[in-house]
């Protein structure tokens, strides 16, 4: 039991790579937060993850509200008494989940705003929350979901420039962490098979991931088999961002 008394907080939990990162932190043992927008999607992986015998509640959170945000970190140190794991999943390319098709130019900049608070801000916020109380415990580790476009850049511009952004977030929270044995990693995927449009996006290696694979990693990053890594980001693409996929 990797995880064994070790509380993790998960943010988009409720579906995709946040959903499947909770259920294996708490197969390995972990208390997992599940924090997810939705209330019955994250009352449906609580479920599940108490059916299997693990241990987890939900925290309905609006991860773009930094009051919530903090709600959800009370609660976690109310209920559990430590945080030592924070996961920042929820985000998404905007255009595609509000069901756009315009162009970056002519996006509703409300939309382009959504992205940037979700993709960006949110983790700003939760490691802000949670950094000093891992730092007063001298142990934390704090897992950023990048993506390959925040190395190669996207036609979605807002996107590629939220998740770039999470590889310095990562760098700086590094550097905060490490005096106090607080570690802080990015992990940006290629094409994963959350949805059947990932399998149509080239890869150097002629598919796209199985949501497994990425989650394998970050749980490596999360234990302490990765003690003495930090700082880093680490792109698990299938040798996509290797250039001219055409």
């Amino acid at each position: 039991m990797e995880f064994q008394n070790q509380t993790a907080i998960v943010t988009g939990a409720g579906s995709g790579m946040g959903r499947l990162t909770s259920e294996r932190l708490a197969e390995e043992g972990a208390n997992v937060v599940v924090v997810e927008v939705n209330p019955e999607a994250a009352e449906t992986v609580v479920a599940g993850i108490r059916e299997r015998g693990g241990t987890a509640i939900a925290s309905v959170t609006d991860v773009r509200d930094y009051s919530q945000v903090q709600a959800a970190v009370a609660l976690a140190l109310d209920t559990y008494g430590s945080v030592e794991l924070l996961i920042n999943c929820a985000g998404g390319a905007s255009a595609r989940v509000w069901g756009r098709s315009e162009g970056f130019t002519d996006l509703d900049i409300e939309i382009i705003d959504w992205g940037i608070d979700v993709n960006f801000r949110a983790p700003i916020y939760f490691a802000r929350a949670v950094l000093g109380h891992m730092i007063e415990r001298r142990k934390g580790v704090i897992i950023n979901m990048g993506s390959v476009e925040g190395v190669t850049g996207s036609g979605a511009a807002e996107y590629g420039a939220s998740k770039a952004g999470l590889m310095g977030l990562t760098r700086s929270l590094a550097l905060l962490g490490a005096p106090h044995g607080v570690r802080s990693c990015c992990v940006s995927p290629g094409p994963v098979l959350t949805r059947p449009a990932m399998a149509n996006m080239k890869t150097r290696l002629g598919r796209a991931a199985e949501p497994a694979e990425i989650v394998d990693l970050i749980l490596y990053l999360c234990s302490d088999k990765a003690a003495f890594i930090t700082g880093q980001n680490y792109t698990i693409d299938g040798g996509r961002s290797i250039g001219g996929m055409g």
